[in-house]
């Protein structure tokens, strides 16, 4: 089978939400006539919303078509033994003009169990918060589901909850079961297990146009959820120009920073993966098989097959990249 040695861009798929605004148009210049536009699916094998290659000799091929074509080549061995023709990540832009709904995501066991999916483990990047930028993660004490139940039926949830403001850089990882909610004025990053299922707790009495409601999954949400609190919700870390330095590291994906300021060599051997990177700030340009060169500016995202192992990233400003992967 032939190998596959370049780093592959995608359309972004971007979706209207009663939350969007306009900074993934102005800022990361995605193609909209909309107004609303809450996210840029940028890596997905979601159904219904595969992802679609814009470059190189794969252009107009989707990632479900390369991934079944080209299988470890593409992801490496592990991940394919353990995913089959799935990718198994989802990496997404969000722009909250407004609050989102307070949510949860159910583990893989009851994903599994009730819609034969998998559970939603996910980590946040914040790139951009107004002054009054938060967001809502986890409880403010530990709680119970009895305590839980009379503070949403006596509309009183948010005094059991954690709010926090947020800035530029800030990470937070939400692992399934716990509460959370992106607030208004926050643009981030935001890498997850390849699932769609949200159990929407509370969405603030909104209504769309028609005056509907959205859909609420009380029920369904009481057993998903982690009643428990912790100390410190964010993820602290650490940066070194020019070196990839630990953020998140589970189960389901790890993720570095890198932030680059000249030149740095890449080599993948030691990784049996393909690796995401997204543009969180200024821009890059990747240099590969000798002469050939790809552009990532902020707000793009790049996939770099797992047999594609050594390049190199050049940039003349510190601009900073999330590394994505998946360990053996």
């Amino acid at each position: 089978m032939m190998k596959i040695n370049y780093p592959i861009k995608f359309e972004p798929i971007l979706k209207d939400k009663i939350w969007g605004g306009e900074k993934l148009k102005t800022l990361f210049n995605k193609k909209s006539t909309r107004n609303d536009i809450g996210e840029s699916w940028e890596v997905s094998d979601v159904d219904g919303n595969v992802s679609v290659v814009t470059n190189g000799d794969l252009k107009g091929q989707t990632l479900q078509e390369i991934l079944s074509l080209y299988k470890d080549k593409l992801v490496g061995k592990n991940v394919y033994k353990n995913f089959g023709d799935n990718f198994p990540l989802l990496i997404k832009f969000i722009d909250a003009k407004e609050a989102l709904s307070i949510q949860v995501h159910p583990n893989d066991n009851l994903a599994k169990e009730r819609h034969n999916s998998f559970g939603k483990t996910e980590m946040w990047y914040v790139m951009q918060a107004e002054d009054k930028g938060d967001l809502i993660v986890g409880f403010n004490k530990d709680s119970s589901k009895e305590e839980y139940v009379e503070h949403l039926e006596s509309k009183k949830l948010l005094e059991i909850l954690n709010q926090e403001k947020v800035k530029k850089g800030d990470v937070y990882f939400i692992p399934t079961g716990r509460i959370h909610a992106i607030g208004a004025g926050v643009l981030l990053a935001e890498i997850q297990q390849t699932s769609d299922v949200t159990y929407r707790i509370y969405d603030w009495g909104r209504v769309d146009n028609e005056g509907n409601s959205r859909e609420l999954h009380t029920e369904l949400a009481l057993d998903a959820i982690d009643y428990s609190s912790q100390k410190k919700y964010t993820t602290e870390y650490k940066t070194e120009t020019n070196k990839s330095t630990p953020v998140v590291d589970c189960n389901y994906f790890t993720t570095n920073l890198l932030t680059v300021n000249g030149s740095v060599n890449v080599d993948n051997n030691d990784k049996d993966s393909f690796v995401i990177y997204m543009c969180v700030d200024g821009e890059v340009v990747i240099n590969y098989n000798d002469s050939k060169q790809e552009r990532l500016v902020k707000g793009e995202t790049i996939l770099i097959p797992a047999s594609l192992k050594g390049f190199q990233i050049v940039s003349s400003e510190n601009s900073k990249l999330l590394e994505v992967y998946i360990k053996n």
